[in-house]
Parts: C-alpha cells; structure tokens; sequence
C-alpha cells in the first residue's frame, strides 16, 4: 500500500469530505477520542485543543498524554503533569460565557500505573514482593510494550469512573503508532503465556517436592534459561511470577476488555498527520489497519498546512516576474513583451507618451528630468534598483510558498485517491509554537474550520 501511495500521481481530485469536528466533539454519545500517528505530527497538541473546544463547548473532559515533554503542561497554565487528572483553570465552568464544561489534563505515569494495578489486586504482603522485585523493576519500568499496555490500562481506569463524558487520549510515540493496539495482546499473552506457566510450575507445586520437580523435570530447561538469563534473573523472575499468580488471568481480562472498549460505538479515531509524504503514508496504513480491526475511524487531521490568500499568482508567473526584475527588465501588461526601463532597444530614449494630436511640438520633459550622473539621478536608481531587490525577493518567497501548497496538495490527494471516503480536517499551520490556551484556542478553530487560510 505505502508503495502505491508513494508513486500514485493524482491531481484535480474532488475535495475530500470534511471532517466535522465540532458535531464530533458536541455527539453525546463519543465518549473516547483516540489520536493516533507517527512522532511529531502534533498529536498532543491536536488532542490538547480537542479537549479545550469540548469544555468549552459544555463537555466533561480529561485528555490523557503521553508526551513527557513540559509544553502541554505550559500550554494549559499546569505547572506539571503526572498520573492524577488535573483541572485546568480558565477552561469551562458556569462563568465561561463559551460553556459550562470542565477540563482535566494527565501525563501517563508508566511504572506507577502498573504499581496501581498490583496494589489494586494483591493484598499487602504479595503487593510488596512484587513491587520490591527486581524483575518486576524492570518489567514495570522499561519492557517492551509496557508503556502501550498501561496506556490502554489507564483508559480503562478512567472509562471505569465515569467522572468525565469524553475521554482522548494522545497514544505513544513509537515506530508503529498502532503498536498500542497490539501491546495490550503481547504483554497480556507473555504474563499469561506458556514460558510463564512453565516457570510458574514449581512454585505451583510448593516446598521439597516442587524443588525435586524444578530439578528433575525442568533441568534441561533451566540449565538453558541460565545461561540466556543468569541464575539470578531466573530466580527473580521465578519469585515474580510465583507472586503473581493471582493476577495473571486479570491482565489477558482487562486487555480484552479494554480492546472491545476500543471496538465499540462511542469510540472515536481521529488519524493525525503533517502534509508530508511519509507521514501521510504513515497514515494510509494506519487507516487501513484501523478497518482491519473493526475499530471506529473519523477521519484524518491534517497539521501545518499552508494556504496562501494570493494563491491567484501561480508560481510560475511569480518566478518569471521576478526574473525580469532581476534582469532589470519590465512586464508590459499589454503585450506581454519585456522592455528596459528609459531605452528602447535601438538605445534611443523610451517615449515618454503619445505625440499630442493638436499640432504642437511635444513638451521637452528633458527640462524637468534629472541630470544622468548627480547625485540625485543616482539615489533615484538606487531606489528603483533596491525596490525591484525587495519585489523580486518576495515574489520568490510567494513562488516558494505556491510550490509548498502544490506539493501538500498532491500528498493529500494521493491519500484520497486510495481512502476517498475518509473525511479530513487541514489545519492551517500558525505563525509560531502553541504555548498557551490562546494557542490551542486557535488550533481549535483552526480544526472546526477544517480548512487552511486561503485555500
């Protein structure tokens, strides 16, 4: 597919369907919105103001992050982020003429969450072995996936609640931006896999016998497993899985609950890409695999795109413009030709005007023209040459500008050609970073608008 939308060339397609973010945000009934895409696309700032148009619009909201980066914080006068929702001042609330709702923003706190999941189901004594195991340690801190899984764990928590009517989460930055779709599977099959089991085995079996069993029956296997892992890390490992025994099957539960949550109505995808070609290739996969898992898309936001309010001037006629003033050249707008400012091309003087047609000899202008060579003559061409530096400069910056939007065009186009039925938001880029509320105020409008300036 990647292939196909790198290579597809399709101009002149229809506009694609926009996205309607506000009667997204303003549905009763979308309780979760999932911003999901490859880094550095704007996913956190895209859900950040997602969240600050639905609280003032009288939605509940707490917008989950993942992004450890201090900006949000900062943007949403919070001076920090951590696992617990925070309200945001200056959002919402009976006195907000824009609406009476309510924002609460967290950051994902990776190892607490799973340290909140192993208070939650063992009792003090277990809970503790666990938490000061070394294996553990790791797991909770670093393992593959993990941060995905507790992602998704901490929806649940969330969703579980019921204290917010909209929940959005900015998922994981990762080299699959659905690996938080999988995580939850391939964390919940190894805690509840075979190679756990087996481990699992002799603590099962307890005290001198389970000992003989470990010795006997699994010698081989330890043997290697020592050798791959160390003595010592197979011996924590062991007493973590003995210590979570209990939770094992409450893992696979929770990840499958979560993922039929992901499933069902009330959910809401919202695809988030840049108008460049790899992250809308990014895109088109990720669209597709959305499909493959029956999961809710609403389609695509579209960040940083440029529009121009003179996207009349192609180009084209921008370049050429400014390659006649450059060559000291004029357009004539009649004939299209080009002429040298006070000379004709025999090197005579350029007429100044039409022969009066009363009869009388022409006006002698040379009277009240400048001498060539003084001092003033030279600062008039001097003026003349340093405004045709500037006009020529900025038709270039303008004919730069038009070849951007023809470029972010075609990509867009290229996605629609294989998802025409997609519906797109294009949020026109701002002039600087988002580091206030102002700022994602604007990026708010900019997304129900669904369109960029001067498109």
């Amino acid at each position: 597919m990647s292939d196909k939308l790198g290579s597809t060339a399709t101009m002149g397609l229809d506009t694609p369907p926009r996205l309607a973010v506000d009667a997204l945000l303003d549905d009763a009934s979308t309780r979760i919105i999932v911003c999901c895409g490859s880094g550095g696309v704007g996913k956190t700032t895209t859900a950040a103001a997602l969240g600050v148009r639905a609280a003032e619009r009288g939605r509940t909201v707490v917008v989950l992050t993942i992004d450890p980066a201090r900006r949000l914080a900062q943007s949403l006068g919070i001076d920090s982020l951590d696992n617990t929702p925070r309200r945001v001042a200056g959002v919402g609330g009976a006195d907000d003429a824009r609406g009476g709702g309510e924002l609460h923003a967290m950051m994902l706190d990776m190892k607490r969450t799973f340290d909140e999941i192993v208070e939650g189901h063992a009792d003090g004594e277990r809970a503790q072995a666990i938490l000061e195991n070394p294996f553990y340690q790791s797991l909770s801190a670093g393992f593959a996936g993990t941060q995905e899984y507790m992602a998704m764990e901490k929806l649940g928590q969330l969703r579980a609640r019921d204290d917010w009517d909209l929940i959005i989460v900015d998922t994981p930055p990762s080299r699959s931006a659905l690996d938080f779709l999988d995580a939850p599977k391939r964390l919940g099959s190894f805690l509840d896999g075979k190679f756990i089991r087996v481990l699992m085995a002799p603590a099962k079996v307890g005290g001198r016998a389970g000992m003989k069993f470990l010795n006997v029956g699994m010698s081989m296997m330890t043997g290697t497993l020592s050798k791959l892992m160390g003595a010592s890390l197979l011996k924590d490992v062991q007493t973590f899985v003995a210590a979570m025994d209990t939770m094992f099957g409450g893992f696979r539960t929770r990840a499958d609950a979560t993922y039929r949550l992901l499933q069902a109505p009330g959910t809401a995808f919202l695809v988030v890409a840049a108008p460049e070609a790899d992250a809308v290739r990014e895109a088109a996969y990720f669209v597709e695999r959305l499909a493959a898992e029956r999961m809710p898309l609403a389609g695509l936001v579209l960040n940083r795109v440029h529009g121009s309010g003179a996207d009349q001037l192609s180009a084209e006629r921008a370049l050429a413009a400014a390659e006649n003033l450059e060559e000291g050249g004029i357009v004539d707008q009649e004939s299209g030709k080009a002429g040298h400012r006070g000379s004709a091309e025999d090197g005579s003087p350029a007429s100044t005007g039409p022969a009066p047609s009363n009869g009388t000899a022409p006006h002698d202008f040379t009277a009240d023209t400048p001498t060539a060579g003084t001092p003033e003559t030279e600062q008039i061409a001097a003026a003349e040459t340093s405004a045709d530096e500037i006009t020529a400069g900025l038709l270039r910056l303008h004919a730069e500008r038009m070849q951007v939007i023809a470029r972010e065009r075609r990509t867009r186009d290229r996605f629609t050609s294989l998802h025409p039925e997609v519906a797109v938001a294009e949020v026109a880029a701002l002039p600087g970073d988002v580091h206030d509320l102002a700022g994602l105020r604007a990026i708010g409008e900019r997304l129900a608008a669904g369109v960029p300036a001067g498109a």
